[in-house]
């Protein structure tokens, strides 16, 4: 039951930072052990994921293959996680990215879900996905870190070029070249 309370405090958290509302920090926990429930409930949506994929494949035949197809899922927060420290080193900023970091996790969480969805449909659709994602990174960094427009923009764009661009390397990785 914890599970849906954490999951209800983090939709309504988000309706916050997307409207501007002050006291969005109080929907979630920002600490080690908040970050720790939202990477949980990142591989719970992955695994959904994984399952909704193998309807129209089969899911990985072995332990390795299921955890590399987690580590392909989990691009989403490594690309988060890079870009967010990347666009602080870059600024010489010190503001903690923690209060960034957990609701972030959580927006990964809804464009991992959001995404695998539209791919069901196929095609192009699925840059729909990367656009929410943009905004949603965009309206984070506004209101969580207080950047400018241009430097959440900036970091928004990046996060999702990164994301897409790490997988793209991926799927090349087993592609034998000509």
């Amino acid at each position: 039951m914890k599970l849906w309370m954490i999951l209800n405090r983090a939709i309504v958290g988000w309706q916050m930072i997307l409207r501007g509302l002050p006291g969005w920090h109080s929907q979630f926990i920002i600490s080690a052990a908040g970050l720790a429930a939202a990477l949980l409930v990142f591989v719970f949506m992955a695994f959904l994921v994984m399952a909704a994929a193998s309807m129209n494949i089969s899911m990985p035949p072995e332990g390795v293959g299921v955890l590399i197809a987690l580590f392909v899922l989990a691009l989403p927060v490594i690309a988060l996680v890079v870009t967010l420290m990347t666009t602080r080193r870059f600024l010489n900023s010190q503001v903690p990215i923690l209060p960034a970091l957990v609701p972030g996790v959580y927006a990964m969480s809804a464009f991992l879900l959001f995404e695998g969805l539209l791919a069901m449909i196929g095609g192009p659709i699925v840059m729909l996905a990367w656009l929410g994602a943009s905004y949603l990174l965009f309206r984070l960094a506004r209101i969580a870190l207080a950047w400018n427009i241009g430097v959440a923009a900036g970091f928004a764009v990046l996060t999702v070029v990164m994301l897409v661009a790490m997988r793209l390397a991926i799927y090349m990785l087993p592609t034998p070249s000509l």
